[in-house]
Formats: structure tokens, C-alpha cells, sequence
């Protein structure tokens, strides 16, 4: 659904602010990639230009020097510009006086994730997620419009709309409608964990998909689960968690849930709003990190995953295997560059979700690891207990059965999980 209220694409052009106080290690250039590829996640933006503007420190009051803010001015007016896209953060008075001196409207990084957040949203608690979260980030900025709060189409408001630069509610009326969404949000988690208690009561394993936005998650999940989750070559082509349940090699069940793709400098409001939808990741049994061989920045794209993992709390005697995906891209040379460099990592496998190379490996090795703790148990039921004995065949967990004057008697090689899950009949 459009954020906009008018059909037209909006002109836009992004800024990365290159700070040299900040120390940074990730390279400028590709930062700057990565906040066009995050514009261009919104169809309604038409993204003119881009480029780095080096300096020390932020202004306090136009975060750029006023050599650069006419600089910038000149440019915007030649090129038609409507909307600037610091990637970064830029304060709420920061962002009022640049949006004068430009005459355009400003979204900042954590504002133009909000955006694509509220545009990719499909189920109720995503929506409600993410709703509060831009609460919580303009609950300081007073200096917009909240027509969005009664919005009939997507989007946040922050990019259109009639009455947008007029400020038509305080403090008080942000705070009321978070509380409300709050309410909502508690009942939607009430059923998210009567789901779960459910779930408990037959306790697959779970494997959980995670990595950074446009890693190859969503294409992988639908090799593993024949699935058609949406896939698209975009930032965030996936937001809403998906779960499927699916049967490995030797016939067990096994749950896979794909998730929001992680970004650097996710903003904290995000973070805190999806700890529910990452619930998932927090109980898996195994989580694949899947990344982006190709990228040139997958390293750091590597890192930043895994700080997000510590932030929700993942523990570390969770097995993470590294999936190292789209080699079907790579050279000859670099693919045995890329081999070699995984053969002296643990549980590092080569995958191209787009061609299924590889997969067969990885489904191999995550049963491997699920039956490690496999063990040899016996079992006596009654002639009575017919469906028990069709869920221990279904589970292909039968070594052996002997039929008694007593019942069925049984020889079974099954996991902790599986007999767990036998006795919560």
C-alpha cells in the first residue's frame, strides 16, 4: 500500500554522513550502497542521487556545516528534490531547520527503516509493532504531522500528505494512542503464547533462519520447506516471521522459521518492538546465519548479525551454523578461495538457495546435529494404544516390535525431544 496520498513517485536523494569522529571501519562507499538500496525498498521514492559528505562532527543545529547546507541547498533546487535521506541519526531540531533552509521534507536512517518496516508489515502483531515503535521515535519530534494516526493506507506519514507540515498533536495524544496499541499488542501476545504452549506440547525441533536483509533467507527457506515465501532482490523483501513444518531425511518432524532481515544500525525502537516476533530465534534448536558471499562488505554484515543476536539474548550454547550463500555466483578462483577459507570454520557450509547446491549437505548435517543426542530405549503399550504406536512408526523411531499377550512391545532409537514428546500424550 503507498505511503503517498498521490500517486506520483516522490524525488529523493540520499546523504551518508561520512563522520571522522565516529572512527568507523566500515567503508563509505559501501554505506552509502546500502542506505540507496534501503530507499529504493520504497516504490514510491524515485531516487535521483546519492553521495558522501565527509565531516568531523555534527552541527548541533543543521548537523552539516552552512558551506555545505548551501552547498546542498543549490543541488536540491536544481534537481526538483523533495525528500533527503540522512543515513543517520539527525535530531528533531536538526531535522527543522535543514527541512526549512532545503524547503524538502528529511528522514533520518532509523525513519526511512520505520518506513519500509510500516510498508512490509502483513500480520496484525507486525502492524502493531511497528506502529508503536514510530510512536516511540516521533514521540520527540512534535515538529511533524500525525495525520498518520488515522491513516487509511499504509505507511507512517512521514513521506506525504495533506496537513504534513502542520502540527496537529502534542504529547498527550501520542502517549494515548501507544497505550491503546499496547493493549492490542498484549492480547496478540496472549495468543502468540497460547500458539507456543501448543507447540510445546509436541516439541519439534527448531531451526531458525537469520542473517542480514537480502542474504538469500526467504530463497532458502523455500528450498528447505518447498514453500513460496516472497522473495525479491531488495532490502527487507521479508518482515513478518514465517514457520513451516517439515519432515527431514530419516522422517522427523522439524520446524524452520524465517525471519526479519537484520541491518546495521538497527534502531533500538525496532529492536525492542520485535523481541516478540524473535521469540522463535531465542528457542531454536539450531540457528542458520545466512550470508551474502558476494557482498563486500559480508564480514561486517557478519558481525552486525551476530551483536543483534547478543542484544535479544541468544545463548551461547545455541549451535549457530554459518551458511555461506549465492556461490553459484562466484569464480572458479574465488569459489576455491571462498572452500577453503570455510573448510577451516566449524559448521560452515557452501549453499546457493537459488540452485539447491549444497542443501542436500546442510539438511544432512542439521539431522546430525538434532540426533546427536539420540539414544536406545524400549517401550511396552497396550493393545488399546494404537495411536501411540502409529505416532512411533510415523516418527521412524521402531528398531523393533514384538507383539505380546500383554501389547506391543518396543525397541526405540529416538532423541530426549522425541520422547518428550511421546510422554506429553
Amino acid at each position: 500500500m503507498s505511503f503517498l496520498r498521490s500517486p506520483r513517485t516522490t524525488r529523493a536523494w540520499v546523504l551518508h554522513p561520512d563522520l571522522k569522529i565516529t572512527l568507523a571501519v566500515r567503508d563509505s562507499h559501501a554505506s552509502l550502497l546500502e542506505a540507496k538500496a534501503l530507499a529504493s525498498a520504497l516504490p514510491e521514492l524515485e531516487v535521483v542521487g546519492a553521495n558522501v559528505v565527509s565531516l568531523q562532527k555534527p552541527n548541533p543545529g543543521t548537523f552539516f556545516g552552512s558551506g555545505k547546507v548551501e552547498e546542498l541547498k543549490n543541488l536540491f533546487s536544481n534537481q526538483k528534490i523533495e525528500l533527503v535521506l540522512v543515513d543517520g541519526p539527525v535530531s528533531p531540531v536538526q531535522q527543522r531547520n535543514l527541512e526549512k533552509k532545503w524547503s524538502v521534507k528529511l528522514l533520518d536512517r532509523t525513519g526511512l527503516i520505520l518506513e519500509i518496516f510500516s510498508d512490509r508489515a502483513a500480520t496484525r502483531e507486525g502492524v502493531l509493532q511497528v506502529e508503536m515503535a514510530a510512536l516511540s521515535y516521533q514521540r520527540t519530534r512534535l515538529v511533524r504531522a500525525w495525520t498518520h494516526l488515522e491513516r487509511q493506507r499504509g505507511g507512517l506519514g512521514f513521506v506525504g500528505g495533506p496537513g504534513e507540515t502542520q502540527v496537529e498533536a502534542d504529547r498527550r495524544a501520542i502517549d494515548l494512542q501507544i497505550s491503546k496499541l499496547r493493549q492490542q499488542l498484549k492480547k496478540v501476545v496472549r495468543t502468540r503464547k497460547l500458539h507456543r504452549s501448543a507447540r510445546a506440547q509436541i516439541p519439534y525441533p527448531i531451526i531458525a533462519l537469520v542473517g542480514y536483509t537480502n542474504s538469500g533467507k526467504s530463497t532458502l527457506f523455500n528450498q528447505l520447506t518447498g514453500a513460496n515465501v516472497p522473495t525479491k532482490d531488495m532490502l527487507f523483501a521479508t518482515l513478518d516471521p514465517t514457520m513451516r513444518a517439515v519432515k527431514n531425511t530419516s522422517g522427523t518432524n522439524v520446524i524452520l522459521s524465517d525471519t526479519v532481515g537484520f541491518v546495521s544500525d538497527l534502531p533500538t525502537e525496532l529492536i525492542a518492538a520485535f523481541r516478540a516476533t524473535l521469540e522463535e530465534v531465542l528457542s531454536a534448536d539450531i540457528i542458520l546465519h545466512v550470508r551474502d558471499v558476494l557482498h563486500p562488505q559480508s564480514e561486517d554484515q557478519s558481525n552486525d548479525v551476530k551483536l543483534i543476536l547478543q542484544d535479544i539474548g541468544i545463548s551461547q550454547e545455541t549451535t549457530v551454523f554459518e551458511v555461506w550463500n549465492k556461490i553459484d555466483q562466484l569464480s572458479e578462483d574465488d569459489l576455491e578461495r571462498t572452500s577453503n577459507t570455510a573448510s577451516r570454520q566449524s559448521e560452515t557450509y557452501l549453499v546457493s538457495a537459488k540452485t539447491a547446491y549444497g542443501v542436500e549437505t546442510l539438511l544432512k548435517a542439521i539431522e546430525i546435529k538434532l540426533n546427536f543426542d539420540n539414544f536406545e530405549d524400549s517401550l511396552m503399550l497396550s493393545h488399546r494404544d494404537g495411536k501411540k504406536r502409529a505416532w512411533l512408526y510415523s516418527q521412524g523411531v521402531v528398531r523393533e516390535e514384538k507383539i505380546t499377550d500383554f501389547g506391543f512391545y518396543f525397541s526405540l532409537y529416538w532423541s530426549s525431544r522425541q520422547k518428550a514428546q511421546f510422554q506429553s500424550f
